[in-house]
């Protein structure tokens, strides 16, 4: 028997998808939703879906390209177009090209699950089953921005990731550096290595080398068993230092010497290992205001500053807040078992307008806080003003200035 569980959909309206998915998920489907083409491609590589329903108009190319990319890459794949723009010669087209069907917005999502069961069925001559259990698939734990800004980054983020070099990634707090550090992991020769973040705002000055580099048992009082140490779990992979402008100068001339020779030192050995670890660092500091105060090594600066990643700031971005906050939506419903469709238009209007001085950190919280007490299908502006109190004084103040 035929089971069909993985389904790709592609439309640019994220409250659409949202919907669409929330509803095949509770389907028992493992859904993935993507804005583009683009996007499309490289989700249907790393997820492999069996069925893809995608609209017919999107914003890097038409729908019809994808379906004759992906039927020429992967043959096997049901293909279901949507369009708002219904008429005969798309849907003529569509099935020519290799779709199995042709759906016209909006449509009702139990005529489309007819759809899907009548192609799972000619396919394999069985019905379709998804597979019985509960979807226990979180949705990613990241999405793309859209703005001219992100694709800024992203873009540097695919230019360096194939290389050696140290990446410095610079932003206010909350923005997302850390997942920025991984993306540039998981598109390097690295990626089946270890990925291992370190807060050097929350590390000692007296244990920092030994999270650092390791130590020997009997090396010091509380050395109780052998410790391999940051450089060691990395090697072969990335070290992601946060907040590295917290470091002591000898922390980071301790540092700045292994990075140059490749060789780490556990505390109380007496013979250096090597290490194969690519750096990648993060702060919101001005570390250059530091090297001038001299708490920070121009040296080392230097070092790990081999490319430089600015990260903008949710408020410089505010065409990205929608799609942002959908996302995590998504991740609130799975994780809460809640089904909340999106937002009302008013409710958007205020996330707009608010100026976001946590960035995305700040909205994810917002966000998860509306799911848990919204008891409808959709986060109402009333809500907002209600529950979020900054948001509520942010705006009220704006009104009075203005």
């Amino acid at each position: 028997m035929h089971i069909m569980n993985n389904i790709l959909i592609v439309d640019d309206d994220i409250t659409f998808c949202l919907m669409l998915k929330t509803w095949l998920a509770k389907k028992g489907f493992s859904v993935r939703t993507v804005i583009n083409i683009s996007d499309a491609k490289k989700e249907a590589d790393q997820f492999k879906p069996e069925l893809v329903i995608s609209d017919l108009r999107l914003p890097d190319e038409s729908g019809i390209v994808f379906l004759k990319w992906i039927k020429d890459k992967y043959p096997d794949v049901i293909f279901i177009l949507m369009t708002s723009y219904a008429d005969i010669q798309t849907a003529v087209e569509a099935i020519r090209s290799g779709a199995y069907d042709y759906i016209a917005k909006p449509f009702n999502p139990e005529d489309l699950l007819v759809k899907i069961n009548a192609a799972a069925a000619n396919k394999s001559n069985k019905p379709l089953q998804a597979v019985q259990k509960p979807n226990k698939q979180l949705p990613n734990d990241f999405v793309k921005g859209s703005s001219q800004e992100y694709k800024k980054v992203y873009d540097y983020v695919d230019l360096v990731a194939p290389t050696n070099l140290s990446v410095f990634i610079k932003g206010d707090s909350g923005v997302g550096k850390e997942h920025v550090a991984r993306m540039i992991h998981d598109r390097s020769n690295r990626a089946l290595g270890p990925f291992i973040p370190v807060d050097c705002g929350a590390m000692s000055s007296e244990l920092s080398a030994s999270e650092f580099f390791g130590h020997i048992r009997g090396s010091f009082t509380g050395a109780i068993n052998n410790k391999k140490g940051h450089f060691l779990e990395a090697d072969g992979g990335t070290l992601f230092l946060d907040e590295i402008g917290n470091l002591s100068l000898d922390v980071q001339m301790q540092l700045l010497r292994v990075l140059q020779e490749k060789k780490v030192k556990p505390v109380g050995a007496s013979k250096e290992i090597k290490v194969d670890v690519r750096i990648i660092v993060a702060t919101n500091e001005d570390l250059e205001n530091s090297i001038s105060k001299g708490k920070f090594r121009n040296d080392l600066y230097h070092r790990i500053n081999e490319f430089l990643i600015s990260v903008p700031a949710l408020s410089a971005c505010k065409e990205d807040i929608y799609l942002f906050a959908s996302h995590f939506l998504e991740r609130a419903n799975h994780e809460m078992n809640k089904n909340i469709a999106g937002f009302d238009d008013e409710a958007l209007k205020q996330l707009s307008l608010y100026n976001w001085p946590g960035n995305i950190r700040e909205l994810k919280n917002v966000v998860f806080r509306l799911a848990l007490i919204t008891k409808t299908d959709k986060i109402t502006s009333l809500s907002i003003m209600e529950n979020i109190p900054e948001i509520n004084h942010y705006l009220k103040k704006m009104k009075i200035e203005n």
